[in-house]
């Protein structure tokens, strides 16, 4: 028997560096407001597609993890449980970070 299973991936929204249009890698930079705003509209989207999960998957960056929790939030799924993984970050883009 097979059953069936969707995979999801979303990259986090906008960060305070990505606005910057600054490399970040594994520099840990939080959301900007429109990052915030896009995690929840990823939620939205999702709770109207009917889409339910039984667990998440994230990096250990807070810009993920924070996409994670405000989409599930919108979801009503914030119960779910997070897996956080390091080997889900970014590249790492060494001296490059920052500029």
């Amino acid at each position: 028997m097979t059953v069936a299973s969707t995979l999801v991936l979303l990259r986090h929204g906008e960060s305070l560096w990505n606005l910057e249009n600054v490399f970040t890698g594994w520099t840990d930079v939080a959301l900007s407001t429109k990052g915030e705003d896009e995690a929840r509209q990823a939620g939205r989207v999702m709770s109207d597609e009917g889409l339910a999960f039984d667990v998440v998957h994230t990096s250990l960056l807070e810009r993920a993890i924070a996409t994670a929790n405000l989409t599930l939030a919108e979801m009503e799924m914030s119960w779910l449980p997070v897996r956080r993984h390091w080997r889900l970050n970014e590249r790492h883009y060494g001296s490059l970070q920052g500029l």
